[in-house]
């Protein structure tokens, strides 16, 4: 089975951090983990360390691992349950977020910790 991978970028509000991560790591994962094909679901926070200085325009990032069979049974899932009692919005969500598939592109390539 092939995967893709939703990745997303979001931002809380200004001063709701805490209400923000805590909806979002108890409510919307399991909420998204619910829709059929995704597979997996994982956040990161902006390092603090980065190659430009700020200001950077997104703070968190999500990756979603779908099925690649069924990107478009979720995509239409999710449009139908977003903003509903089934996938509630938190407003401690900043309204810009953006939002792309991605495929694998082969081969991949390792390196070492050292």
């Amino acid at each position: 089975m092939n995967s893709e991978y939703l990745v997303v970028f979001t931002n809380p509000l200004d001063g709701r951090e805490a209400e923000y991560n805590a909806w979002y790591d108890d409510r919307h994962l399991p909420d998204v983990l619910r829709l059929p094909g995704v597979i997996s679901a994982r956040r990161f926070r902006l390092g603090d360390i980065q190659r430009a200085p700020g200001p950077h325009p997104w703070q968190y990032m999500a990756i979603y691992e779908v099925a690649g069979d069924r990107v478009a049974e979720m995509i239409e899932a999710l449009g139908k349950a977003a903003g509903t009692a089934a996938m509630p919005m938190n407003p401690a969500l900043a309204p810009e977020r953006l939002s792309w598939f991605f495929a694998p592109h082969e081969p991949v390539a390792a390196g070492s910790p050292d």
